[in-house]
């Protein structure tokens, strides 16, 4: 698996309603969709967020996108308190129903309903990209967490050898709508993510907005050849 980079400290036009409401008609099947076009990535993924957050047993964890909750269990299962936190509420109704001990909260990323340095870690997975200011979400997020705590962002990016990223290009504009359409109820979501993928900045990019907004420690780490990228940070 590719290694941590160091960086020096040097979105499409949808309305949060929309992008809200269009994550509200999928929450049903959402999980096995993502496992469908991710071809089974989404777990690995997972478990490199977990492992560089490494969370302790007591500490308090903020998952942010965390839809129907997959991503904030294994959290749980490292001994952490979690918060699942998104601002749709069909993912979260979806969530709730199958994961009733869970913590869920509804809200939106550029004003968390939490108090200043609450957090030990706050994570956002594949989440990021639907927020319209993403440099007042990562300042929101830094508010919330304690001094010395963590940021994981996971999020997809730019391959970095130049087939894959042909392939990857190609995957994005013909073959996801096509699996999407066949296994959601509404693929409109995955286009708007495949719209969403090619307008994101890259590794280099993003670590300049993370540390822009007041993280210190800022590095990247790629996964897949860098289809998807790890940025961590510290409070």
């Amino acid at each position: 698996m590719e290694g941590w980079v160091a960086v020096s400290r040097a979105n499409l036009d949808k309305q949060p309603h929309e992008v809200a409401a269009m994550f509200d008609g999928v929450a049903e099947r959402y999980d096995l969709t993502n496992d469908l076009l991710s071809l089974g990535q989404d777990r690995r993924w997972r478990r490199a967020v977990v492992s560089a957050v490494d969370p302790q047993p007591g500490q308090i964890v903020l998952d942010l996108a965390a839809g129907t909750g997959t991503s904030s269990v294994p959290f749980v299962l490292r001994g952490a308190l979690t918060v699942a936190c998104d601002f749709s509420i069909g993912m979260l109704g979806v969530g709730k129903r199958e994961r009733p001990r869970l913590p869920f909260v509804a809200g939106d990323a550029t004003r968390l309903p939490f108090a200043d340095a609450v957090f030990d870690a706050v994570t956002i997975s594949f989440g990021l990209r639907n927020v319209t200011d993403h440099r007042l979400a990562l300042a929101e997020m830094r508010r919330v967490t304690r001094p010395g705590g963590r940021l994981l962002v996971c999020e997809f990016s730019h391959p970095a050898l130049r087939p894959l990223r042909k392939v990857y290009g190609e995957y994005l504009i013909k073959a996801l709508p096509a699996i999407a359409r066949a296994a959601s109820s509404s693929p409109d979501p995955y286009v708007y993510l495949a719209e969403s993928i090619q307008a994101w900045p890259d590794q280099h990019g993003l670590a300049a907005i993370i540390a822009g907004s007041g993280w210190r420690r800022v590095e990247f780490r790629n996964l897949s050849g860098g289809i998807v990228a790890l940025h961590r940070a510290v409070r």
